[in-house]
């Protein structure tokens, strides 16, 4: 397989929806498309946030806190992430295999928990309880979520996306609080954490970094 690195990071709904068209278009002949960027503010809401009746003030809330409100094809409610972020898309394009999204996300949990903990983090895969967009397989540390991850799959292949969050935990807390309270999801700002919380000096250099190495490794 080969790995692929595509793309700057600009307008955040340029950057939705790159990952998709990645997947259905592909980029050359590869199967496996990596692409690994640091992005400007951006609040992603999923479908479902979108029906909510506060989402109008949710939108508007975001951008009062200097987000871009855009709309994602993959996750279950509203993510938050800026230049203080590591989000790495993982674009495979494979007609006719099969269909293994579990199987999917305790692997990729397992490798990002690995590459932060080589990073210095203590880290556990899980929920954290009253975590913004709740999953099984988010990672955690020092009691806050720290990581999320979301996939896409379609007759193309998949589309496995994922956030790390490095540093500027308060402001990501902020603008989830303002938008949460207008879609009525149970929300603890709390577990809103970032690995410099418990890694002093990471940056989102060093996690970049790490994150393509693991990658190269597996691909």
């Amino acid at each position: 397989m080969t790995f692929v690195e595509v793309d700057r990071p600009g307008d955040p709904a340029h950057d939705m929806a790159l990952g998709p068209q990645l997947l259905r278009d592909g980029f050359g002949d590869t199967r496996d498309i990596l692409r690994i960027y640091s992005p400007q503010p951006t609040a992603a809401f999923s479908r479902r946030d979108t029906l909510r009746p506060g989402y109008p003030r949710a939108a508007a809330a975001v951008e009062r806190h200097g987000f871009v409100p855009v709309v994602r094809p993959q996750g279950g409610s509203l993510a938050a992430y800026h230049p203080g972020s590591v989000v790495v898309d993982h674009v495979h394009r494979a007609v006719g295999e099969p269909l293994e999204p579990v199987e999917r996300f305790q692997r990729f949990a397992a490798m990002h928990a690995e590459v932060l903990a080589g990073l210095g983090a203590d880290t556990r895969i899980g929920p954290v309880p009253g975590e913004y967009c709740p999953g099984d397989y988010s990672i955690n540390a020092g009691g806050a979520k720290i990581v999320g991850s979301a996939q896409r799959v379609t007759r193309d292949g998949w589309l496995f996306s994922t956030v790390i969050q490095v540093s500027g935990a308060a402001r990501l807390r902020e603008v989830l609080t303002a938008a949460y309270a207008e879609l009525g999801y149970d929300f603890e700002p709390s577990t809103v954490g970032a690995l410099e919380d418990t890694v002093p000096g990471v940056t989102t250099a060093m996690v970049a970094a790490a994150v393509r190495t693991a990658y190269a490794a597996t691909l």
